[in-house]
C-alpha cells in the first residue's frame, strides 16, 4: 500500500531555510553524475557500458530525488525544485546561489519572476 503525501506549504523565510541542505545534496548529486555523463557521451552508442552508465545515472538522479522529496520539496526537473507557498512556487535551479524566484500553479519555470 502506498503512502499517500501531504503536501507542505513553505513560507519565503522556511523555504530560504531549507536552501543550504537542498544546495548541498544536490551538488553532490550533479558531482556524482556529470562525470558519469561525461563518460557515456564518450563511448559508443549502443555499447553495453553506455546502457550501463545510464543506469548508473538515472539511479543516482533517483537518489537525489527521493533526498528532496523527504525534505518535502517538490522536483520538477533535473536539478530543479518547486516550494509550494499556497499561492504558487518559490523555484529554484542548480547552481542559483540564492532562492530567488516564484511562478505561479499555471505559469511553470518559463513564468519564473523574481522575488521581490
Amino acid at each position: 500500500m502506498e503512502e499517500k503525501k501531504t503536501k507542505r506549504s513553505w513560507t519565503l523565510e522556511t523555504a530560504r531555510a531549507m536552501m543550504d541542505e537542498v544546495r548541498r545534496r544536490t551538488e553532490s548529486a550533479v558531482l556524482d553524475v556529470d562525470p558519469l555523463v561525461a563518460e557515456r557521451d564518450a563511448t559508443d552508442p549502443g555499447a553495453q557500458e553506455r546502457l550501463d552508465l545510464d543506469r548508473r545515472i538515472q539511479q543516482r538522479i533517483s537518489v537525489w530525488v527521493r533526498s528532496m522529496e523527504a525534505l518535502g520539496v517538490e522536483v520538477k526537473g533535473l536539478w530543479l525544485v518547486d516550494f509550494d507557498c499556497g499561492s504558487g512556487y518559490y523555484c529554484w535551479k542548480w547552481p542559483e546561489e540564492h532562492l530567488a524566484y516564484f511562478h505561479g500553479y499555471e505559469e511553470g519555470f518559463a513564468g519564473r519572476t523574481r522575488i521581490q
